[in-house]
């Protein structure tokens, strides 16, 4: 079974106030309200501008869980709309407007809602608030403070806490509703549920057709004393065409700017309703406008420009601080490394950015990198990182002493030293002239005067081959 809706908007100026910062639009697949807010900040233009955007969505063929994406889509876009006026003229800063609207698909609603206008439910007559209000009162509320009853009279019941703006934290309630046939839905402005009861609304929304319903509540508003703005989207659900047709209706400032109009106090004609607004306007407004209030924690701000400009350059500022910060810090470092062939202490951190560099030589030693022994010689070709300048002259010193200690040591290695070979001396023989000759045993050489072949070492100081390993 599809669904189909029957709908009627009317929107009001009021008897105080002298123009209409409520805009309005019903059609076949949407029902959207927007109350403006700010004063002479341009809240008909916040809240024109936030329905021209949101109602394309009635033309779009989107169902089921797609029509929150759809909604939160278009609450986001039309915030940029609102942020984008601003940009265009600064003296807009501080406009706002609330936003509820029901996008419905034939077999659900899906409803998206930023502020404190309202959207009802009338179901086997009984009433049912389907939005939540986003204002300070409600807030008291929700913790206990005050009762419902003592909110209606609250003198800061329509100070407002979130709100469509232009600003980037502006982000609706969404959610998805059901509906059925016989159903009756409802969206209105401030103006009506600040002035009249939920008893007086669930009884003239109890019977009647949606174009009865919409001017009997606003006529409730009015005669209740309300000096603000009102406007009503009454819609039935039903399951045959709707007897209004398929006809959009727009209303109240959206209308208005549509329709290049600039009068104040005029009545508000629906286009293709068959109501129409009531007179208003008039030299009877308040001493405090009660619009003026509702931005009392976020007032317009001037010199939106001069702003922007001071908090770039302060941003600007820090980084540059910070930038130069780092920078001297770095040059308060200090390593030992190698220069070519020598040793030297370096100014500054083993890290270069593009075009500037971080390090350079502070002093280059007499020390040779290659009279190192290996290990030492690849700490400093690795750099050695030092706690301060003394720190890198501390370890220069111990490596010049490696390198002596080496040097020393490779002087210190022993060479093999050959004795003399000693020659025995022998004495020739007498002969006597008259014995015989008599044959005698070879003279026997003592031991001591032979000859020796076996070379003798003078012995040295030991050398550790693995303290100077690697000295060139």
């Amino acid at each position: 079974m599809t669904l189909s809706l029957d709908y009627a908007t009317l929107s009001d100026v009021g008897r105080v106030r002298r123009n209409n910062e409520d805009s309005a639009y019903a059609g076949p697949h949407l029902l959207l309200l927007a109350d403006g807010m700010g004063g002479a900040a341009a809240g008909e233009v916040a809240s024109a501008a936030a329905v021209q955007v949101i109602r394309r969505l009635d033309t779009a063929d989107i169902g089921g869980e797609d029509m929150i994406e759809a909604l939160a889509g278009a609450v986001h876009r039309a915030n940029e709309r609102l942020s984008e006026l601003v940009e265009e003229d600064p003296e807009r800063e501080g406009m706002g407007s609330t936003v509820t609207a029901l996008m419905f698909d034939g077999k659900q609603l899906g409803l998206a809602h930023l502020g404190d206008s309202r959207a009802y439910r009338l179901r086997d007559g009984q009433l049912y608030q389907l939005s939540h209000d986003h204002t300070f009162v409600q807030s008291l509320v929700d913790e206990g403070r005050i009762s419902q009853e003592e909110a209606f009279t609250h003198p800061h019941r329509n100070l407002i806490l979130r709100v469509l703006d232009g600003r980037p934290d502006s982000d609706p309630d969404l959610q998805i509703l059901d509906v059925q046939a016989g159903d009756r839905l409802m969206l209105c402005s401030d103006g009506l549920p600040d002035y009249v009861s939920d008893d007086v609304i669930l009884a003239s929304m109890s019977s009647g057709t949606p174009d009865s319903v919409v001017v009997e509540l606003i006529t409730h508003a009015l005669e209740a004393g309300s000096n603000d703005n009102v406007t009503c989207v009454v819609a039935d659900v039903v399951e045959t065409e709707p007897a209004s047709g398929v006809q959009p209706q727009l209303v109240g400032a959206a209308a208005e700017l549509a329709q290049g109009s600039t009068g104040r106090g005029e009545p508000t004609v629906a286009v293709g309703a068959t109501g129409s607004g009531s007179g208003g306007g008039g030299g009877h407004g308040a001493a405090v406008d009660p619009e003026e209030l509702r931005y009392a924690p976020r007032p317009p701000k001037r010199f939106l420009w001069a702003r922007r400009i001071v908090v770039l350059a302060v941003v600007l500022a820090v980084i540059v601080g910070g930038a130069w910060f780092a920078y001297s810090w770095t040059q308060k470092q200090y390593y030992v490394g190698s220069d070519g062939d020598y040793v030297a202490i370096f100014q500054g951190v083993e890290a270069d950015l593009p075009g500037i560099s971080l390090s350079k030589v502070y002093e280059r030693q007499s020390l040779q990198v290659d009279k190192l022994p290996t290990y030492s010689r690849e700490q400093v070709e690795g750099n050695i990182q030092a706690d301060n300048l003394a720190g890198a002259r501390s370890i220069v010193a111990q490596l010049e002493q490696t390198a002596a200690q080496c040097a020393a040591k490779a002087k210190q290695t022993p060479k093999p030293t050959v004795k003399p070979t000693v020659k025995p001396t022998v004495k020739p023989t007498v002969k006597p002239p008259t014995s015989v000759p008599v044959s005698k045993p070879p003279a026997t050489v003592p031991a001591s005067t032979r000859p020796s072949t076996t070379p003798t070492s003078t012995p040295s100081t030991p050398v550790d081959a693995d303290d100077c390993d690697g000295v060139r």
